[in-house]
């Protein structure tokens, strides 16, 4: 039987980050419980859509889904296990800022059914945890990542950024020696990108804060890769690090072009060759999901083109790269058919190589990427 992924999207925060441009709000509490209801009611509603396929990950993003209660969690996944065929050894992770845990709500978690924890941490100093508007302090994070190994969670991530304003190489080498110290079985070390319509681009615009220059974001990057080797995470796509054996299943899915269905505000999926998203109004979801009928918006059937392409940028972010013959098998043609010329100049250029009948990037080409990923854009198929 096919296996997917489902993602479910929790779009509150206590309060929101002044980086984010997720569709996320803070102060929303009151609407806490008829969230929970629609979520709900739409999992049901389009649980038909994977009725012969077997879920081998589900994913709880925001937001911050653990500003919910235990029991409207419960309630979210106890939903998503009678509508679907979940396998036994899912990988089941749910997001979870710092500040938002405790003891009983770890534990509580474990019970219903979630094996994997992702936390927020970002940085180790508190002067840069306030810049970035983040609630926790690093006490708060020591203490609620105590609870979630205390409750059983043997399988933790932590998200951490770099090239936040002022931030110092030192701070950031900092950083990768507290949180290594503590042993989590995974890391993403994702650079700080100032998107349009938050607080820090207006922050950035008003020169408050100056843009991290190039030369020191690539060597908080280089330090990255060279600190996290040392303590033996082993960097497996372009921002992320594992121990052995604790790679994200559920973000394999998206890195290997696979399929999968999204739930709740703004949630996105990619189905049958189109992709698409619920929508972004809160008072507009939840009323759709309440009379069982979410619309799909900004619909997108995917050219051939189209699928080569994003076949190829999604593939080569992973470090092992793309298995050539997963190409031919999922479009019946070679990839050399269709990016030979493309492929010998990121190879002459030193950014791409061949290894037993996989393309990976090189070591160049993984500080390059972006440029990359260009060569690999097709307009027409």
């Amino acid at each position: 039987m096919r296996e997917t992924g489902i993602y479910i999207h929790i779009p509150f925060c206590v309060q929101k980050c002044l980086y984010c441009d997720f569709p996320s709000f803070g102060g929303q509490e009151k609407e806490y419980e008829r969230y929970t209801a629609a979520l709900c009611r739409e999992i049901e509603a389009k649980s038909h859509l994977a009725k012969d396929w077997k879920i081998k990950t589900v994913f709880f993003g925001g937001g911050t889904p653990t500003v919910l209660s235990a029991q409207q969690m419960k309630r979210i996944l106890d939903t998503v296990f009678r509508c679907f065929d979940v396998e036994s050894d899912a990988e089941i992770t749910t997001e979870a800022n710092p500040g938002t845990l405790s003891l009983e709500k770890c534990v509580a978690l474990r019970q219903m059914g979630f094996n994997r924890l992702s936390m927020g941490v970002q940085a180790w100093q508190d002067e840069l945890l306030e810049r970035l508007g983040r609630i926790h302090t690093r006490q708060q994070f020591l203490k609620n990542f105590a609870s979630a190994r205390e409750a059983g969670f043997d399988n933790i991530n932590v998200d951490l950024m770099f090239a936040l304003p002022e931030q110092t190489l030192g701070q950031w080498e900092e950083t990768l020696s507290k949180i290594t110290a503590l042993q989590p079985e995974h890391i993403s070390a994702y650079s700080l990108i100032i998107e349009e319509g938050t607080p820090f681009y207006d922050l950035y615009e008003k020169e408050v804060y100056q843009e991290t220059d190039e030369e020191l974001d690539r060597a908080m990057y280089h330090t990255a890769v060279q600190i996290l080797a040392e303590e033996d995470y082993h960097q497996y796509e372009i921002s992320n690090f594992a121990k052995d054996g604790k790679e994200s299943r559920h973000n394999r899915i998206y890195w290997q072009d696979e399929g999968y269905l999204g739930f709740g505000l703004g949630a996105h999926s990619y189905w049958a060759g189109k992709r698409f998203h619920n929508p972004y109004d809160l008072h507009t979801y939840m009323e759709q999901a309440e009379n069982g009928n979410v619309s799909m918006e900004d619909v997108e059937e995917l050219s051939l083109a189209d699928q080569y392409s994003e076949f190829m940028f999604m593939g080569l972010r992973l470090k092992e790269g793309i298995e050539k013959k997963r190409f031919a098998q999922r479009f019946g043609v070679d990839m050399e058919a269709v990016y030979g010329a493309e492929m010998e100049k990121c190879k002459e250029e030193g950014l791409l190589e061949e290894k037993d009948g996989w393309l990976c990037l090189t070591e160049r080409g993984l500080d390059l990427s972006n440029q990359v990923f260009m060569e690999f854009l097709k307009e027409d198929a």
